[in-house]
């Protein structure tokens, strides 16, 4: 038996055993300790959100971060969300939760075709307190290996989507 037939009878043996891709080595610039500014409404003066975030890699397969800081109105928070890449659905996965809410929020998301902007949907309670669901987007743009941004918004009744988030996140040195 060749050399070549042994070695793909054993990866084919083993199928759990998968290997870094480009998408998730995109997900991977996040990993290391951030502090963070968030702006809750975009243009206006008011109460900031502040605090760290620690990213962490998981098999060099999913990035794991890891939040705390000091929400207006919420006092302090810890926050979880994990990133991951499906090659077979070729979508990005994730999940997001926090201390101050009990919904877990599931990402399903993309990047853009220049490779800069990753936007993740969701679906979650809607802010209005109606008992209804929307559907969200955070949206991940790299201005430099050492500064980020996340903006959130929420798809309006208009098919619109609308900014009520913004976050600037800053590598620490």
């Amino acid at each position: 038996m060749s050399q070549t037939v042994k070695e793909t009878e054993k990866k084919q043996e083993s199928p759990m055993q998968a290997e870094p891709q480009k998408e998730h080595r995109w997900l991977h610039k996040l990993v290391g300790d951030w502090t963070y500014e968030t702006d809750e409404q975009p243009g206006h003066p008011g109460p900031k959100a502040t605090g760290t975030e620690s990213v962490r890699s998981l098999g060099g397969l999913w990035v794991l971060a890891e939040g705390k800081g000091e929400m207006p109105g919420a006092g302090p928070v810890t926050t979880l969300m994990t990133l991951g890449y499906d090659p077979e659905k070729k979508r990005f996965v994730g999940t997001w939760i926090g201390s101050m809410m009990t919904h877990m929020w599931v990402y399903d998301g993309e990047l853009d075709s220049a490779g800069g902007v990753l936007t993740l949907n969701s679906e979650g309670p809607s802010m209005a307190g109606d008992g209804k669901t929307a559907r969200y987007q955070d949206v991940i743009q790299f201005k430099s290996d050492d500064h980020r941004t996340l903006t959130a918004r929420t798809l309006d009744e208009n098919g619109k989507w609308q900014q009520f988030m913004t976050a600037e996140y800053r590598r620490r040195k």
